[in-house]
């Protein structure tokens, strides 16, 4: 596993080392030893995995209490993930970055505590799985709006977002609840 990108404070994207023969390929997503070795140290305790179809837009979501970080990969498909940095203390507070994942490229990104996240599908359809480091906090839920003009976010899409209601409602950089 290697960095190729530390775009923002504490975010990385990550490359695993991908193995291929005439059989397929195999590749070690999470190895606890070799991320501590690159400053993630962090422990997980729930993982998701979503499937959404071309031009879902789900994001920009982050829980004020009992935050999460999140090691996100695109098992099938293709998305623009997007992460926004939360946190008022940093040289990057409102700053965001965006990396097109998908099951060719393997890439991975560490999100940790104090961002927003999100991800649009580019292709046909995406299964995207993310592990975290708290449970999942309904109550603790927020939502940054997707299309924030002060933000101006690049999702790649190619038409109109297809959106919950959630993230319709977004608020605005802001107005919205941060981290210190």
């Amino acid at each position: 596993m290697k960095i190729v990108d530390h775009p923002l404070p504490g975010a990385y994207v990550l490359e695993p080392k991908v193995f291929t023969d005439d059989r397929g390929f195999f590749l070690e997503s999470y190895n606890h030893q070799v991320f501590r070795e690159l400053g993630i140290e962090e422990s997980f305790v729930q993982d998701n995995h979503s499937r959404s179809q071309r031009g879902v837009l789900r994001g920009l979501h982050y829980q004020i209490a009992r935050p999460q970080g999140k090691l996100v990969r695109v098992i099938s498909g293709e998305v623009r993930d997007v992460f926004v940095d939360l946190r008022r203390s940093s040289p990057t507070f409102g700053h965001w970055h965006g990396v097109n994942l998908s099951q060719q490229n393997h890439l991975l990104v560490w999100i940790p505590v104090g961002f927003a996240h999100g991800f649009s599908v580019l292709s046909e359809s995406a299964d995207v799985v993310y592990k975290t480091t708290e449970l999942y906090a309904p109550e603790f839920e927020r939502t940054l709006l997707w299309n924030d003009p002060e933000l101006n976010i690049d999702w790649q899409l190619q038409s109109p977002p297809l959106l919950s209601d959630k993230d319709r409602q977004g608020l605005r950089l802001s107005a919205a609840p941060a981290f210190p």
